[in-house]
C-alpha cells in the first residue's frame, strides 16, 4: 500500500480512469505480461479473471508504478505511470494478496500508523480506524496483536487499511481470498459503497462469481493476453445462446414433448431420460409462448420451466480451453513472477 499524502490532483483524460496500451512485463524465460490492452472507465469496477500465473498481479503491479513495463505505456487519469509515477500514486490505492501489516502491533495501532502517514490528525485516525474496524467485523479483536490473527483477519485488516484514504482509483488484488463466505460477501457490499461514493476500482480475481456479481466489464487474461473482454452478459452471449429447460410431468410424454420442442423451436434438443428433462438452445425467445400452448394443446404437463444463461464457468472454458482453477504449471509460474518482481 502506497503510504503517502494523497493530494486534490484532478483527473485530467475524461471518461478513462485507466489506460494501457500493449504492456509487457518478461522475467527470465517467461512473459508475465504479453501486450495487454486495457481502458477502464472511471466510476466503475472493471474485473480482471484469469488463473494463478495469467499475469493478473504483474499487470496490476505496472499500473501502480511497482514495476516498470518492459514495453507498451499505460495511464492512470491521464498521468503516465512511468513518467508522472509520483502523481499517480497520489492518485490510487493498492491492496495486493499479501497483508502489508506489522504483526506486532495490534489492529487499531496499524490503522491508526496508516491513518497518520496518510495525513489524518490524531483525532480523525482514531475514528476512522474505528470505523474500518466496525465495518469489516474486527471491533472485539481490535486491541489484540496481529500475531494471532487468523489469515482472514488479516486479510480483512490489509483491506481496511487500503480504504483509510479512497482515493480515486482503488487496486484490488484478489481482495476476497482466504475470506469466508459471510466476510466476502461483506467485501462485495464495501465495493460498491466505494464506487457509489465516487471511486473507481479494478478488481483482480479467480473466482468467477465475483466477477459476475461485481464488474460492470471483465478482462479475461490467459497465458499473459487479454483473449477476451465485455461485459458479463457479452461474454456470455460470446458463447452460446441462452438454454430452455423443460421437466414434464409423465415420462411417457418424453418424446411427445420433445418433438414439439424441435418443431416449434427449430433447434434440436437433448433430453435426459431419467429425469424426464429436455434442454434446448432458445435462439428465439418470442417462440417459447408457442411452444407452451402448442404442449397444452397436446396435453403435455410440464413439471418444471426455466431459462438459463451460460455461466461464466463456461465462457472461461470455450476461451481459454481450460477452467479457472490453479494447477502446479500455473502455480510454478505465479510463484517465479511474484520473486522476480519482489527483487
Amino acid at each position: 500500500m502506497e503510504l503517502q499524502k494523497k493530494k486534490a490532483l484532478a483527473p485530467n483524460n475524461g471518461d478513462l480512469a485507466v489506460e494501457a496500451r500493449g504492456l509487457v512485463k518478461v522475467f527470465g524465460d517467461n512473459r508475465a505480461v504479453d501486450g495487454v490492452d486495457l481502458n477502464v472507465r472511471a466510476g466503475s469496477i472493471y474485473g480482471v479473471l484469469g488463473p494463478n500465473g495469467a499475469g493478473k498481479t504483474t499487470t496490476i503491479r505496472m499500473l501502480a508504478t511497482l514495476l516498470r513495463p518492459d514495453s507498451g505505456s499505460a495511464r492512470i487519469f491521464g498521468h503516465d505511470v512511468v513518467k508522472e509515477s509520483q502523481i499517480v500514486r497520489q492518485l490510487i490505492g493498492v491492496t495486493g494478496q499479501y497483508a502489508s501489516v506489522d504483526e506486532s502491533l495490534s489492529a487499531t495501532e496499524n490503522l491508526i500508523i496508516f491513518s497518520r502517514l496518510l495525513g489524518l490528525g490524531r483525532a480523525e485516525a482514531k475514528r476512522k480506524s474505528a470505523e474500518l474496524l466496525e465495518e469489516f467485523g474486527l471491533t472485539e479483536a481490535a486491541k489484540r496483536p496481529l500475531k494471532n490473527f487468523s489469515g482472514g483477519m488479516r486479510r480483512r485488516l490489509d483491506l481496511a487499511a487500503s480504504l483509510i484514504a479512497q482515493p480515486p482509483l482503488i487496486f484490488l488484488d484478489e481482495p476476497t481470498t482466504g475470506l469466508d463466505l459471510r466476510t466476502r460477501s461483506q467485501m462485495w457490499d464495501t465495493i460498491r459503497r466505494l464506487v457509489n461514493t465516487g471511486s473507481t476500482v479494478l478488481l483482480t480475481t479467480q473466482y468467477l462469481e465475483e466477477a459476475d456479481q461485481l464488474a460492470d466489464r471483465i478482462a479475461v487474461i490467459d497465458r499473459g493476453h487479454v483473449v477476451a473482454e465485455g461485459t458479463a452478459d457479452e461474454l456470455k452471449a460470446s458463447v452460446g445462446t441462452s438454454s430452455l429447460h423443460l421437466r414434464v410431468e409423465s415420462p411417457l410424454d418424453i418424446a411427445a414433448a420433445r418433438e414439439t420442442v424441435e418443431h416449434i423451436l427449430k433447434v434440436p434438443s437433448t433430453v435426459t431420460a431419467e429425469a424426464a428433462k429436455i434442454t434446448a438452445p432458445m435462439a428465439d425467445a418470442d417462440l417459447v409462448t408457442d411452444l407452451l400452448i402448442a404442449l397444452r394443446e397436446k396435453g403435455i404437463k410440464l413439471s418444471e420451466m426455466s431459462v438459463q444463461k451460460p455461466t461464466l464457468d463456461e465462457v472461461f472454458l470455450t476461451i481459454t480451453g481450460h477452467g479457472v482453477e490453479k494447477d502446479s504449471a500455473n502455480n510454478q509460474a505465479s510463484s517465479k513472477e511474484m520473486e522476480a518482481a519482489q527483487a
